[in-house]
């Protein structure tokens, strides 16, 4: 490739890395979200004050908070899974496995209880793979965190009714890195995508199947 090849090639780089910066990550940073949801403040915000970042997901589900809650309630490794595309989970040897039912047995969640990420002998596991429960409001938030003072990020996910069968479920990590700047720029391509992938689905399947279960509550009822 000559030079001016180079720098047509350099050029449109840099249009592109523009375009999904202005553009595309503030969109995926805030899937989903309406009006002041990004902002507002939600439980667990306060298990990391300082984050200097937050990344805020939302979906709307035709049913109500307590239809809702069981399907949070069960998920993790070995347990109901994510929701997500579990197929590539396994794919990378996280061994997730969802389910599409509710577990009477997965139901008693408590705070301290560990919601594992991945296998107890995952080759590459981590302190924060096996984040621990640090809120439960039983029909209202669950927020996970890893070990450690102040916490490495926060995960929560929040169930806010707009009516008697209608919730807004909301999904926030807050984090506070101390990276250098390529660590930041991988995190900004890479890492921050493959978050938003796989928790979009996990609205998604969360979403689908409280619907699913209302619809054929509805109809045993007819």
């Amino acid at each position: 490739m000559n030079g001016t090849g180079r720098r047509v090639v350099a050029t449109a780089a840099l249009l592109l890395a523009g375009a999904y910066h202005v553009a595309i990550r503030p969109w995926h940073r805030r899937w989903g979200t309406i009006e002041d949801e990004a902002r507002a403040p939600l439980p667990g915000d306060d298990l990391l004050p300082d984050a200097t970042d937050q990344v805020t997901h939302a979906i709307e589900i035709d049913a109500p908070a307590e239809a809702i809650w069981p399907w949070l309630v069960q998920i993790g490794q070995g347990r109901g899974g994510f929701y997500s595309y579990d197929w590539l989970e396994r794919a990378v040897g996280a061994d997730i496995h969802n389910v599409d039912r509710i577990i009477p047995e997965l139901q008693d969640l408590e705070e301290g209880d560990v919601v594992r990420l991945a296998p107890e002998d995952y080759p590459v596991s981590a302190p924060e793979s096996a984040p621990e429960v640090a809120r439960l409001d039983p029909e209202r938030a669950l927020v996970l965190r890893p070990p450690g003072d102040p916490p490495a990020w926060t995960w929560a996910f929040v169930l806010e009714p707009t009516d008697a069968d209608t919730t807004r479920l909301l999904a926030r990590t807050r984090s506070n890195p101390r990276r250098s700047s390529i660590a930041r720029a991988i995190d900004s391509l890479f890492w921050e995508p493959a978050h938003f992938v796989m928790e979009r689905k996990m609205l998604h399947g969360i979403k689908r199947r409280a619907e699913r279960a209302e619809r054929t509550a509805a109809s045993s009822t007819i």
